[in-house]
């Protein structure tokens, strides 16, 4: 059964960092796209930020800059460096597996606030 398990959300404060990370199990990751997203309240599902397998990595213009995405293949994990982060930051993130719908995270929350 494949599994994308993340953690590392939580509160903080404007200003503040948090590292997201979400490994996949009894699957590999070789060879394929790493993706976070985010959904506030209300809001669609957007994409925040992308790692092609040997690509190049891309990032929403509204995190340009102070989010970083990165992959460790030997554990099979992704990872989002969030730093100066904002109230307008708030929101569940979800990291995916691949280019298709089918392998996601099961979101962890983010807030910001003082």
């Amino acid at each position: 059964q494949v599994q994308l398990v993340e953690s590392g959300g939580g509160l903080v404060q404007p200003g503040g960092s948090l590292r997201l990370s979400c490994e996949v199990r009894g699957f590999s990751a070789d060879y394929m796209r790493w993706s976070w997203y985010r959904q506030a309240p209300g809001k669609q599902r957007d994409l925040v930020a992308e790692m092609p397998w040997g690509g190049t990595t891309k990032y929403a213009d509204s995190v340009k800059g102070r989010f970083t995405i990165s992959r460790d293949n030997a554990k099979n994990t992704v990872y989002l460096q969030m730093n100066s982060l904002q109230p307008e930051d708030t929101a569940v993130y979800y990291c995916k597996l691949g280019t298709g719908d089918i392998y996601w995270g099961q979101g962890t929350q983010v807030t910001v606030s003082s």
